[in-house]
């Protein structure tokens, strides 16, 4: 029987709760989990073995399933089993191996995996009867489904592909401004910082960093346009400068944003993240600039905390150029407690492909 929300710990499941929601049946797999889908705060998702491209983004709505709107939209099937091309620019929705039967107190969110993200795929998790992407409500049960559409490169996908990651939460796991404002004294969420900004709504600023370690430094990516496709299981394996314009340092410290042209870039900040806390980056603000600067936006307790680690920034000006400035403001952590620390941490026992990383591009490219 569910604990009682009146007595369980708020905050984020970490790695052995979410275990026991596994044993529990709260969250079902289709086929047995692999070891290493299950992250100190969160749970990779696989994609199943079909795909359906639509001719439009959708949501369902309360009355309406993902796949009465799939057959509205006259979604057209496609076999994943021998692998298969999901065209650069078209909407996909494939049907998760993992579902949920959540306790009248939990609730679920979730987010693009980190090289999804860096590969500038946009993948939103839909559930049945909902309104919102990538929120799953409290007491859900039934189905999950990933909305895809690679913006920049064509992908081969197969079935058990990771793309997404799902947190789970009871309650409001959000930090109090005091506390926000004492961690950040103490170094433990941000190091080399821009002089600590904090917003009681977004959380802890970070900055860009266009100036890199000397002249001529390498400071992002800009992605290229007619590529080859990327094969997702292919790892070391593509040269980036077929697929990537290196960026270097310039003497004023700036760099002008094309719009819709995709760009990898970091913060100056190392991010820390102590094991008894979660991190996710606001992806969208318009008040520091009209672009996107995250689509995979969660960073797993013990991230940076044994080797410094910048966080990679993902970032799409909208409409028009945009110029940015060496150190700023480019984004905002938001950092939330956990029900309780997890057994294991990013970067500890784990694989981990970003501890301890600065530029980085995804895990597909040879470095």
């Amino acid at each position: 029987m569910p604990e009682s929300a009146a007595l369980a710990p708020h905050g984020v499941l970490p790695y052995q709760s979410l275990r026991s929601l596994l044993a529990a049946g709260q969250i079902l797999a289709a086929e047995p989990l692999l070891p290493d889908q299950l992250q100190p705060a969160s749970l990779d998702l696989r994609l199943g073995a079909t795909a359906w491209r639509v001719r439009a983004s959708f949501l369902p709505g309360p009355r309406a399933t993902v796949m009465e709107r799939v057959r509205q939209l006259d979604g057209y099937e496609i076999d994943l089993t021998q692998g298969a091309v999901l065209e650069r620019g078209c909407v996909y929705v494939v049907p998760l191996r993992e579902s949920l039967a959540l306790a009248p107190d939990l609730a679920a969110f979730a987010n693009p995996k980190s090289t999804t993200g860096r590969l500038d795929i946009l993948t939103r998790v839909i559930a049945d009867n909902g309104f919102v992407f990538d929120q799953v409500p409290a007491g859900y049960a039934g189905p999950l489904y990933a909305e895809i559409t690679p913006r920049t490169f064509s992908i081969v996908v197969r079935p058990g592909d990771r793309l997404t990651q799902l947190r789970v939460r009871r309650g409001l796991p959000a930090l109090a401004e005091a506390e926000v404002a004492r961690l950040l004294a103490s170094g433990d969420l941000i190091g080399a910082s821009s002089g600590g900004l904090t917003d009681r709504e977004k959380g802890v600023a970070v900055s860009v960093d266009l100036a890199g370690q000397g002249a001529d430094a390498l400071i992002g990516w800009r992605a290229r346009k007619h590529t080859d496709r990327i094969d997702l299981a292919r790892i070391a394996h593509y040269d980036p400068l077929d697929f990537w314009e290196p960026l270097r340092s310039a003497r004023h410290g700036s760099l002008v944003l094309d719009p819709n042209d995709f760009y990898i870039l970091a913060t100056r900040e190392a991010v820390r993240v102590p094991p008894d806390l979660a991190a996710e980056m606001v992806a969208y603000d318009t008040a520091v600039g009209e672009f996107r600067v995250h689509y995979a936006g969660f960073f797993d307790p013990g991230f940076g905390w044994d080797a410094e680690s910048r966080a990679v920034l993902e970032v799409r000006s909208h409409e028009v150029p945009f110029m940015l400035e060496h150190g700023q403001t480019i984004g905002w952590l938001r950092y939330e407690r956990m029900a309780e620390p997890p057994e294991l941490l990013y970067g500890a026992g784990l694989k981990s492909n970003y501890q301890g990383q600065a530029l980085k591009l995804a895990k597909q490219f040879k470095a």
